[in-house]
C-alpha cells in the first residue's frame, strides 16, 4: 500500500469497525453524547462504549478536543450563565442562538 492510498484504506477500515463491531456507536451518535460525557452523566456502559469510539476515531478525538476548547473559551468570556452578555455581542447572533435552542 502506498502512502497515498493509506488514508482511504484507514477510512474504510474505520467504517467497517464502526458499523460491524459489537457495542459500537457512529460518529453522529458520539456527537449526541459529548455533553453528557463531559458532564459525567453517562452510565458505566455508555461511557465505555463512548470511550471505545474515541480510541478508534481520530476525527471524534479532534472534535472532542475542539468542543472542550470552545467550552473553555465560553467560560472565560462568560463565566456564569446569569452574567449579562457583553455589549458588543451582535443581536443577530443572539437571535440565531435562541432560535436554534427553540427559545
Amino acid at each position: 500500500m502506498t502512502d497515498r492510498n493509506k488514508p482511504n484504506m484507514m477510512r474504510k477500515m474505520k467504517g467497517l469497525m464502526l458499523t460491524h463491531m459489537h457495542r459500537m456507536i457512529t460518529c453522529r451518535e458520539f456527537e449526541d453524547f459529548v455533553l453528557s460525557y463531559l458532564d459525567n452523566e453517562l452510565t458505566g456502559k455508555q461511557k465505555s462504549i463512548f470511550e471505545l469510539h474515541l480510541r478508534l476515531c481520530r476525527e471524534c478525538r479532534e472534535y472532542l478536543a475542539a468542543y472542550r476548547r470552545s467550552m473553555e473559551i465560553g467560560r472565560a468570556v462568560l463565566p456564569s450563565p446569569d452574567d449579562p452578555l457583553p455589549a458588543d455581542v451582535p443581536e443577530d447572533l443572539i437571535t440565531a442562538i435562541l432560535e436554534s435552542r427553540g427559545a
